[in-house]
């Protein structure tokens, strides 16, 4: 049996865009609500795309395997797939799919797309092609909202939580359950699709978890990376990993070893890369670390306070004059610190006994306040944003208690990378001081005691500028 699908949409957006994000076939989960994941398996520029898809199916998985088999600039992308029998394998199965996607520009800024699908289903008789019809063509249009909704322009979001975002997170558990996929999952707009070529991104803590996955996708719309991690083979190896999934040119990408717990060493690294970069973009704060047991680095800070706040905080300040008009800054914070004040009478844990988890909260708490704090006109707009609950090597190791408890509702790393890279790409934001989640702005606390007054917001930045002084 075999059906065709064919739909034809028009967007107000460049040729040049529609065609780089369609062709990239990973993007497909972002506009097609039956696909829950895409995985490019070979990217590079000289090898011929391929991907895995796996299917939203309420009884079991389909998976399909899919590669690109033609491509004319702006003009076509073809591909060809198949079903796998075997969970695991590669052996086809009884599905197999011809997709050809044309862009015809209308204009500057309108281009037309045909999307056609041809299905073949092996063994099923030609007589049931009436049965799948429908439920076919009812996808066939809902991929062709998703494509348009992903490509055409957006308006600005709102810089405040809705009310009913506000009533969600004070109630706790209805905010909570959102910080799993299902938060992710249940968003109506999932498209990254505003191109960064030329754009200088600074991501700090790319080698693994949240910051490689918001590294490949980065990469993806064309973005220069600057990866500000630690060990030379294993930033190589991101690097590696980076290219593969993305296909961009090696030259796109730049590394720096550097231990960011040491301000010393951040100092130096940020003074390195106003030389070498003259005008950064955007600036990604997502290098984090949680310690079961408090240690101090050589400077005489906390281990936690320095990777999550101090270091961070730093960067930002030194990078100031690479900074142009229409830069950001993204901070990458927890939802941890929606339980934690403060601490201003002992910031460094030398007073308390010492607890991981609060120490991380307490530090992350620290940075939405700085973030909050930097929303004068005159600076870079700075973001904090939450990445929900993901399972990261990061998270394995400092909870794996957590982690096995709930693994089942975990996000996957690029569920939690996406409201950074949207935050660093979206072509329209406002300023805001808010907590993203989901791409959405969220109450800065929930718990009586918890925001920050106006004075300590004071005390925390004079507090900084004290502990930074040495070198700035």
């Amino acid at each position: 049996m075999q059906q065709q699908l064919f739909e034809r949409i028009r967007v107000q957006r460049a040729v040049s865009d529609c065609y780089s994000y369609l062709r990239d076939f990973s993007n497909i989960e972002q506009w097609d609500p039956s696909v829950y994941r895409a995985e490019k398996l070979a990217g590079a520029s000289s090898v011929p795309a391929s991907y895995r898809l796996s299917f939203n199916r309420p009884s079991k998985q389909l998976t399909m395997h899919y590669r690109e088999t033609h491509a004319e600039e702006n003009k076509l992308v073809s591909l060809e797939g198949y079903s796998l029998a075997d969970e695991g394998g590669d052996n086809p199965g009884r599905l197999h799919a011809v997709d050809d996607i044309e862009f015809e520009a209308l204009g500057p800024e309108l281009t037309e797309i045909r999307y056609r699908a041809t299905l073949t289903f092996d063994g099923l008789p030609s007589a049931l092609s009436p049965l799948f019809k429908p439920a076919l063509n009812r996808l066939s249009k809902r991929v062709a909202k998703g494509i348009a909704d992903a490509l055409n322009p957006k308006p600005s979001p709102s810089a405040k939580p809705k009310l009913s975002t506000r009533i969600h997170d004070q109630l706790i558990l209805p905010g909570a359950i959102n910080f799993s996929k299902h938060g992710y999952l249940s968003m109506a707009d999932k498209a990254l699709s505003e191109r960064m070529d030329g754009k200088v991104v600074v991501l700090t803590g790319p080698t693994s978890g949240l910051g490689l996955a918001a590294a490949k996708l980065l990469a993806g719309l064309g973005a220069t990376l600057v990866l500000l991690g630690r060990g030379d083979e294993r930033l190589r190896d991101c690097t590696r990993d980076i290219i593969n999934s993305s296909g961009c040119e090696t030259s796109n990408i730049h590394y720096y070893n550097v231990e960011l717990s040491s301000l010393a060493q951040t100092s130096a690294t940020a003074k390195q890369l106003l030389t070498d970069f003259p005008n950064i973009d955007v600036l990604i704060n997502n290098a984090g670390a949680l310690f079961a047991e408090r240690e101090e680095t050589e400077e005489g800070n906390e281990l936690a306070l320095a990777v999550n706040l101090l270091s961070p905080v730093l960067l930002s300040k030194l990078l100031c004059p690479a900074f142009t008009a229409n830069s950001r800054i993204v901070n990458i914070v927890s939802g941890g610190l929606y339980l934690s004040a403060l601490r201003q009478h002992d910031m460094q844990w030398r007073k308390s006994k010492y607890n991981g988890s609060g120490a991380y909260a307490n530090a992350k708490r620290a940075l939405l306040c700085y973030t909050q704090i930097q929303q004068q006109e005159t600076l870079p707009a700075t973001y904090a944003m939450h990445p929900g609950w993901a399972a990261t090597p990061g998270v394995e190791k400092s909870l794996p208690a957590f982690n096995r408890l709930m693994s089942g509702v975990l996000r996957d790393s690029r569920m939690a990378a996406d409201t950074a890279v949207w935050l660093a790409s979206a072509a329209k934001l406002p300023r805001s001081g808010a907590l993203w989640l989901d791409r959405q702005p969220h109450p800065t606390s929930v718990i009586p005691g918890t925001e920050p007054s106006a004075s300590q917001q004071a005390w925390l930045e004079q507090w900084l500028d004290d502990q930074l002084a040495p070198y700035l």
